[in-house]
């Protein structure tokens, strides 16, 4: 499993998602994980028990969810990701629910990061005006990457005479994203907070 291309796949370029689930399925006026996830996740039940048996009675100190859905000729597939820190670790959830002709399958992954394994906190806010020209944050991007490396590219020589190459390491990175568009204005207030939480946590 790779952190791209497992967790925080909502982060990547996408079709517009179509959202699933209940009708109130905004999730930011929810203080507390439990509550946040059974308004949002279809499979809150299946969530709430991967994250409470590594969390234990540690308290969590902040959280962000994801849900995206995924339409193609091989048929529906939902996605879910919650990042959850408790002032020690990362934990990282998501699952992954495939349709087809034989039923549903979900595919229910747990990660855990210690905080120290994170070198680099990001996190880029596009901010404007309304109306009344009121400040307004349109978008939110949070980018957490650890110092291990996670992928690999070949970078050749300049000179075509000695094709020499070098190798380029990608650490392994997380990405969190929400817009007015996707998530809403408390969905991005919820991911900015969660931000500068890690940015505050994160040892130096």
């Amino acid at each position: 499993m790779t952190p791209v291309g497992k967790f925080s796949r909502a982060a990547k370029s996408r079709p517009a998602p179509r959202r699933l689930g209940p009708a109130s399925s905004d999730w930011s006026p929810y203080e507390r994980l439990d509550e946040a996830a059974r308004a949002y996740f279809l499979h809150a039940d299946v969530a709430l028990d991967a994250i409470a048996g590594v969390l234990g009675r540690h308290r969590v100190r902040g959280f962000t969810l994801e849900r995206v859905v995924d339409l193609s000729e091989a048929g529906t597939s939902v996605w879910q990701e919650a990042a959850v820190c408790d002032g020690r670790r990362l934990i990282l959830w998501h699952s992954e629910e495939m349709a087809d002709e034989d039923g549903t399958i979900l595919d229910s992954s747990v990660q855990v990061l210690p905080l120290a394994s994170i070198r680099h906190v990001g996190m880029r806010t596009l901010v404007g005006r309304d109306a009344s020209g009121r400040r307004i944050d349109r978008g939110v991007h949070v980018v957490l990457a650890t110092g291990t490396p996670h992928e690999m590219n070949t970078v050749p020589g300049a000179d075509p005479e000695t094709p020499l190459s070098t190798a380029r390491f990608r650490p392994e990175a997380f990405r969190f994203s929400k817009s007015l568009d996707d998530g809403g204005a408390g969905q991005i207030a919820r991911l900015i907070a969660f931000g500068r939480l890690m940015g505050r946590l994160v040892p130096g």
